[in-house]
């Protein structure tokens, strides 16, 4: 026990059924017999097949089941806790998945904010805290939900970094349904189409996290010694001292030595990793940012990625798979668990990108079963993303192709 606090305790119900009514019914029916505790704040992600019903949703929770604070979206998929209390991921079909939690001695601070409400990026810190109305000395820990077509996305994370450095952000870019193009943001009793919503949790709560970005290096870690923004000029390999080299030859040749089942992945899923931390001696598969090859120039010998390459930074390249996302998560869930902490978690959330999902492994949960595989029934939610965002190191990035979990504990 945790001093005088007592435990955390989330509970998730999920429900397929067709009828809004009757998903809102029934998923209030399961909590009330699952969580006996008074919450303090509730979660719901809503199937973009109810695009057309997302105003409703708001009046019919909160008749049935009146919340302090509610945040929530629309996704590509839903994620909640089946019957057996095994986790299920519903896509392409109605669903919503509604998660109560009870934070013994933490605040709990909802927001809605759009691009015109942003400070500028030379703003100070008290700009950014001014805004959010959340203390850092509080440690506060963020749940993001964003709209997919808003630019602002980066800047917000880059804003928030910088004025809540020891902050963990986790979260996701709202689904949209393919005929209208409209996502869903919901704030306490307000439906909204743009901006983002999110929860600050303040005080006696740890939120830990795993990205799984589903890649596995190829070749050494080079260093970047002549970049442009998005443009590496040329790298070299630091363990064989080699000289600079056009970083599209230093690829062809690597792609050569590679298995033939590996070239043809190159030729469809080739990705480039940038290192968090350049100084580091050796690396691990986390410890890169994945991003995408956006194009290469065959004369210079070029290559522009997918976010901005300064010289001095290690990049590696990397292939990604069903097999090598399987074998991606697997590991950064054992070795999650098998570090010591002195709580166990009581609730969590699961932000997967679109592209993994039944379409990737040809298999239903496969992610969250994982999950469930290591870490057992802990009450899991979540939704299918256009963009999932969590930490590399000690920044917050925008994601593609990822699984992000946000693991929610008592000191």
């Amino acid at each position: 026990m945790n001093g005088t606090l007592q435990p955390m305790q989330w509970a998730n119900a999920l429900s397929t059924r067709a009828s809004l009514e009757g998903a809102v019914k029934a998923t209030v029916e399961q909590l009330k017999q699952r969580f006996d505790g008074t919450p303090d704040l509730g979660l719901v992600f809503i199937s973009s097949a109810f695009t057309s019903e997302f105003p409703r949703l708001l009046p019919l929770l909160h008749e049935l089941l009146p919340l302090p604070t509610l945040v929530g979206c629309s996704g590509g998929g839903v994620i909640g806790m089946g019957v057996d209390d095994s986790p299920v991921e519903v896509e392409a079909s109605p669903a919503l998945s509604l998660t109560l939690a009870s934070l013994p001695g933490v605040s709990v601070q909802s927001f809605h904010l759009t691009s015109e409400d942003l400070p500028d990026l030379d703003s100070p810190p008290d700009a950014w805290i001014d805004l959010l109305g959340v203390a850092p000395e509080d440690n506060p820990q963020f749940i993001l939900m964003a709209d997919p077509f808003s630019s602002s996305i980066n800047d917000l994370l880059q804003g928030i970094d910088f004025a809540y450095p020891n902050a963990v952000k986790v979260g996701g870019l709202a689904g949209v349904d393919s005929f209208n193009r409209h996502s869903g943001l919901f704030c306490d009793r307000t439906y909204y189409t743009e901006g983002l919503v999110g929860v600050a949790l303040s005080g006696p709560v740890i939120l830990d996290t795993i990205v799984a970005q589903g890649c596995r290096p190829i070749g050494p870690a080079y260093r970047v010694t002549q970049a442009e923004r998005n443009i590496i000029l040329a790298i070299s390999d630091p363990d064989t001292n080699d000289i600079d080299r056009p970083p599209l030859e230093v690829l062809q040749d690597l792609i050569q030595t590679l298995s033939e089942a590996d070239r043809k992945l190159a030729q469809s899923s080739l990705f480039i990793g940038i290192a968090q931390d350049s100084f580091k001696l050796t690396f691990d598969s986390g410890d890169f940012l994945i991003r995408t090859l956006l194009g290469v120039d065959p004369k210079a010998g070029a290559i522009a990625v997918g976010d901005r390459v300064r010289p001095g930074q290690r990049v590696r390249f990397h292939l990604r798979d069903a097999h090598t996302s399987a074998e991606d998560l697997d590991t950064l869930l054992r070795a999650y668990r098998q570090v010591q902490t002195s709580t166990a978690p009581a609730g969590a959330l699961m932000f997967a990108c679109v592209g993994r999902g039944e379409g990737l492994y040809q298999e239903a949960n496969f992610d969250s079963g994982l999950f469930r595989h290591y870490l057992g029934a802990v009450p899991l939610s979540g939704f299918f993303c256009g963009g999932e965002i969590g930490p590399v190191g000690k920044t917050t990035f925008l994601h593609g192709f990822t699984s992000v979990f946000g693991i929610c504990r008592q000191p």
